[in-house]
């Protein structure tokens, strides 16, 4: 029967019958339904999975959670387990039959006396704790709660007791995010804890498959390719889909999916986790060729299936403005993979963040493949020093690290981390194995460069002209303009026709706009983002000519001279 199974499943059977164990934490997809191979109900709901097939042969199966209290498989064992709670009240001269109590402690009290009894009458028994980040919550331990500590102390007791650990006894707790628990029971050496996670392609495909009946109904997308493309999601998201096409009467298209898909993943992942939406590709890019030309060998890589020729990650660099998000945003587009942005995971409350990265990191592995777009990286991620938040950044910082460098995702997963000061961000980030290519972007720097990004901001702003004309500011200028300095230009002058009441730009009025543009100067700022970007780039190719024969030496003294300078 076993073999059957999904693979987490059959780990706990193993762990279990190993007789070292009893006491397991479940997390990751434990809201979804799992799989059975061979089954006429292929899928059931998580905890239905546990009750009737993979404990099916226990004498007692108990539920519980804070909002319903305890539970029972079958009315069987509702029926022993109140006469046992009754007859404990004539001994005792109690009255807890009642009104079984539903605080963690009070129930934890009646489910010992309850366990212990029948254990004594070698029944075997499992109890299931759905939601356990509530009963044992993630806390320092200096800011643990009685309740919390005394529910704490109740669990570790059962995995550590001798009649539990010799009867045919079981505790699953249930929980997403096992950062979410406190570190004192995930790291108790009689507890094990098992990842459940989201559906891969095949399993994916084998729930529509199951879903025949309606399925060619409503979708006019082939079920290989939605299976391909719900990456990310699980079985009870999927069957959202369908349902919805169902309801609404609507047939489910390539770009209906899509939509759904987006708007279903950003969901799960709490709203911490947004789609880059581009139809861009890098010929919308001006200028950095080389570097274009860099990235398009990766495309077609990643095309070609040649996951093992590509970087872990990219860093890219350069001073602001010079169109680092635009680029990545490009890559994406160009190579046809999803692409996503973490947004701020961080909470004030103890053990949150962590559970969040925590989340978002799963949906990442489950999506892939994937970019993974990160702006300001070396303010976003912090560094395995920081202090003065209860170590949470350290932690965090440790969580993405090992995240990064798990070579399973190499070509799967694809970090982009940006940012205009490289110098400030930790080397274990930056090392070889996590964001191994460095990248960096600079201004444009002969003439053609500069007239090829007037025309892209021209094109991206909508500039209308009267006739074609290039600002004479643009060529032989001793200004660098960046790319947001052309756009900010290029919006003035739109600016400037509307105040005429004209829909388009002239000549004069272009050139005027470009002679009074001042880009703003912070020379020195600019510098070192400059510098700091060539003393982080891992090939010289992609560097202007006159930093290609730059002294190393030179160069760093230059950028320690202007870091004490910008203090």
């Amino acid at each position: 029967m076993i073999d059957h199974y999904p693979l987490w499943a059959k780990d706990l059977a193993k762990k279990y019958l190993s007789r070292t164990v009893n006491q397991f934490i479940l997390h990751g997809n434990v809201h979804d339904l799992t799989r059975i191979k061979d089954n006429p109900q292929k899928f059931r709901r998580l905890k239905s999975f546990l009750a009737d097939e993979f404990f099916g042969a226990r004498d007692i199966v108990i539920f519980y959670d804070r909002a319903s209290g305890i539970y029972f498989r079958d009315e069987k064992t509702r029926t022993d387990f109140n006469r046992a709670v009754a007859g404990r009240d004539t001994l005792d001269g109690t009255d807890v039959a009642k009104k079984i109590p539903k605080d963690p402690v009070g129930v934890f009290s009646v489910l010992e006396q309850y366990f212990r009894s029948r254990l004594d009458q070698k029944k075997s028994i499992a109890l299931v704790i759905d939601y356990a980040e509530t009963i044992v919550p993630m806390n320092d331990a200096g800011n643990i709660g009685t309740e919390d500590r005394n529910a704490l102390v109740y669990l570790m007791k059962w995995a550590q007791d001798p009649l539990f650990l010799s009867a045919d006894f079981t505790t699953v707790l249930l929980t997403e995010n096992l950062s979410d628990i406190n570190k004192t029971l995930t790291q108790h050496p009689f507890t094990s804890d098992i990842f459940i996670p989201l559906p891969d392609e095949t399993d994916r495909l084998e729930y529509l498959n199951s879903r025949d009946d309606i399925f060619e109904n409503v979708s006019s997308v082939k079920k290989p390719v939605m299976a391909k493309l719900t990456a990310g999601l699980g079985y009870v998201k999927m069957e959202s889909i369908l349902s919805g096409a169902i309801e609404n009467e609507e047939q489910i298209t390539f770009e209906s999916l899509n939509v759904i898909k987006k708007e279903l993943i950003e969901a799960e992942a709490y709203g911490l986790l947004e789609f880059v939406q581009t139809d861009q590709t890098l010929d919308a890019v001006a200028g950095h060729d080389k570097v274009k030309e860099h990235l398009r060998s990766s495309v077609s890589a990643l095309k070609a299936g040649r996951n093992d020729v590509l970087p872990m990650g990219y860093l890219v660099c350069g001073p602001v403005g010079t169109g680092k998000t635009f680029m990545v945003t490009c890559f994406a587009g160009e190579v046809g993979i999803p692409m996503v942005k973490l947004k701020n995971f961080r909470s004030q409350w103890q053990g949150v963040t962590e559970g969040n990265l925590e989340k978002i990191l799963n949906l990442l592995k489950a999506m892939a493949p994937v970019a993974v777009m990160i702006d300001e990286a070396d303010a976003y991620l912090g560094n395995r020093n920081a202090s003065g938040d209860s170590g949470v950044s350290s932690r965090v910082f440790s969580q993405i690290a090992n995240f990064m460098s798990d070579t399973d995702n190499r070509g799967r997963i694809i970090w982009f981390l940006m940012t205009a000061r490289p110098d400030l961000m930790p080397v274990d980030l930056k090392r070889q194995g996590r964001a191994e290519e460095h990248i960096a972007l600079f201004p444009p720097e002969t003439d053609e460069e500069r007239v090829e990004l007037f025309r892209a901001m021209a094109k991206k702003t909508n500039l209308q002209l009267t006739e074609e004309h290039i600002p004479s500011r643009v060529i032989n200028s001793k200004i660098n303009y960046s790319g947001a300095d052309m756009e900010a230009a290029c919006t003035r002058a739109k600016f400037r026709a509307a105040a005429n009441g004209e829909e388009k730009v002239t000549p004069e009025m272009l050139d005027q706009v470009f002679d009074d543009f001042l880009p703003p100067t912070y020379p020195e700022e600019i510098e070192l983002q400059t510098l700091a970007a060539v003393s982080e780039c891992t090939s010289k190719a992609l560097l202007p000519k006159r930093f290609r024969t730059l002294a190393r030496e030179d160069l760093l003294k230059k950028l320690d001279k202007l870091k004490k300078q910008t203090r």
